[in-house]
């Protein structure tokens, strides 16, 4: 029997009677102008830490508000207050929300996981732990992953005079490549999967891509990590006093189960569709999303209960990297509404130039759109991005898992691999910067990172652009 589905629209115009009347944002008129404030928070973000440090770290919520406040009042001026007010409640409820609560929910949760012991961070050591974070980012996701092992990962390597290239390759794969095989992995493949892609979908068609670029990076580090280590070697006395066998412990095991029911949440949410919506000046908000996010704060509250304090102080666990990481993303978020626009507009919008590149006419289909996927996606955040050229593509998740597959494999690699190339490109790799930077790890600038990541990553991005894509 056919279930009788009902949708309940709760309209705020009654609040705000102006929101009826609010028109989606055509990006088909605006002009490249309307980037230059998604692109001043990124110089911002790129020079900040490294031209006037200070300033940045006493006042990075007012710049990133300061740039987002230039990305939405023109919108209020230049068309009217609700169109404004509603492309900002879209960025906000559509897009922003439920990626930080996500994330928030894996930082606090994976943030009771204490992992502790006399590890050394030797070459074969760190290329161990960089696998094995790698196979179980799809698992536990790119953010549970990354905060369960980087803070083992730095008090491993604490000693080494070099130590910053181990955070940068933990980024790539830990934060990035290994969540390739799951919607739970990364943010973009779970936009794909609530867009209807299957949830095997992407372990299925991308295991193999995934294995050889990972495999093409971890060798390129352990050749470098030797490197490292000699020269280490030469000007401390590290590896001539030994440590007793590693032994390693674990603590704070309730979390696990609570990671468990992270994924059991966002799963159940993704399959039931009671057919229940809320109108949210312009925005729909289903009743399975505002139940899935408010049990994962639930379970971030509850991991904080359950959690002796002790754990998270031996973890040196602070507030910071998450705050800071919500902050810039909101800001992110904000500037990134014109641009967005622009994109979905197509032919028609100021990046028109992207849709002829994508058409095939220029380079092969898969290539083109695996290429401009990843590039967008350091820039604009994969998730977004992904779902951009999601759409672009046809929007239809049948089409393109059946005879459109090579073109989603194509967009999900692009989105998932290329994001590392940023620190803004997924939100894990900010938080891993600001947690090494917190344990006296001097890490490099966003645009000497960008360099280092490219680097790393070109080998793989050829293999996977030469071996399959190229017909």
């Amino acid at each position: 029997m056919r279930q009788i589905r009902l949708l309940v629209t709760v309209s705020i115009a009654t609040i705000v009677p102006t929101a009826a009347h609010a028109a989606p944002l055509d990006g088909a008129a605006l002009g490249w102008p309307w980037a230059l404030p998604f692109v001043g928070i990124l110089l911002t973000i790129a020079a900040g830490p490294a031209l006037f440090p200070r300033l940045w770290h006493n006042h990075h919520g007012k710049l990133a508000f300061g740039w987002a406040t230039l990305a939405i009042v023109p919108i209020a001026a230049l068309y009217d207050v609700p169109t404004a007010v509603a492309a900002f409640v879209h960025a906000l409820l559509a897009e922003y929300l439920s990626f930080i609560v996500i994330l928030f929910t894996l930082y606090v949760v994976a943030g009771g996981i204490v992992v502790t012991g006399n590890v050394r961070g030797t070459p074969w050591v760190n290329t161990a732990i960089l696998a094995f974070g790698t196979l179980i980012a799809s698992i536990v996701g790119t953010t549970g992953a990354a905060m369960i092992l980087i803070r083992p990962l730095l008090r491993a390597n604490a000693n080494r005079l070099h130590n910053a290239h181990v955070v940068v390759v933990f980024i790539i794969l830990v934060a990035n490549i290994g969540g390739a095989l799951s919607p739970l992995g990364d943010p973009p493949l779970f936009v794909g999967f609530l867009h209807g892609v299957e949830f095997f979908w992407t372990a299925q068609h991308l295991w193999l891509q995934t294995a050889a670029i990972a495999a093409t990076v971890l060798v390129l580090f352990v050749v470098v990590d030797l490197w490292f280590h000699r020269q280490d070697m030469k000007v401390t006395l590290l590896g001539e006093s030994p440590l007793p066998p590693a032994r390693l412990q674990v603590q704070g095991n309730v979390n696990f189960l609570l990671l468990g029911g992270v994924i059991a949440t966002i799963l159940i949410a993704s399959q039931w569709k009671p057919g229940i919506a809320f109108d949210v000046y312009g925005t729909t908000v289903q009743l399975q999303e505002i139940l899935r996010d408010g049990t994962l704060v639930a379970i971030a509250i509850l991991s904080l209960v359950l959690t002796p304090n002790q754990h998270r102080d031996t973890n040196g666990f602070t507030w910071e990297p998450i705050s800071k990481v919500a902050i810039l993303f909101a800001g992110i978020f904000a500037c990134i509404v014109p641009v967005l626009a622009m994109l979905q507009a197509g032919r028609n919008g100021a990046f028109g130039w992207l849709s002829i590149l994508i058409d095939g006419s220029v380079l092969p289909s898969e290539v083109a759109y695996f290429w401009l996927t990843g590039l967008l996606s350091a820039l604009l955040d994969n998730a977004p991005t992904y779902l951009v050229f999601f759409e672009l593509a046809s929007g239809d998740a049948r089409a393109l898992m059946g005879p459109l597959a090579p073109t989603l494999a194509a967009i999900s690699m692009g989105a998932v691999y290329m994001g590392a190339l940023t620190y803004i490109g997924n939100a894990p790799n900010l938080m891993i910067y600001a947690i090494a930077e917190e344990h006296g790890v001097k890490m490099p600038s966003f645009a000497v990172y960008t360099f280092w990541a490219a680097l790393i990553l070109l080998p793989g991005l050829l293999l996977i652009t030469f071996f399959f894509l190229v017909p």
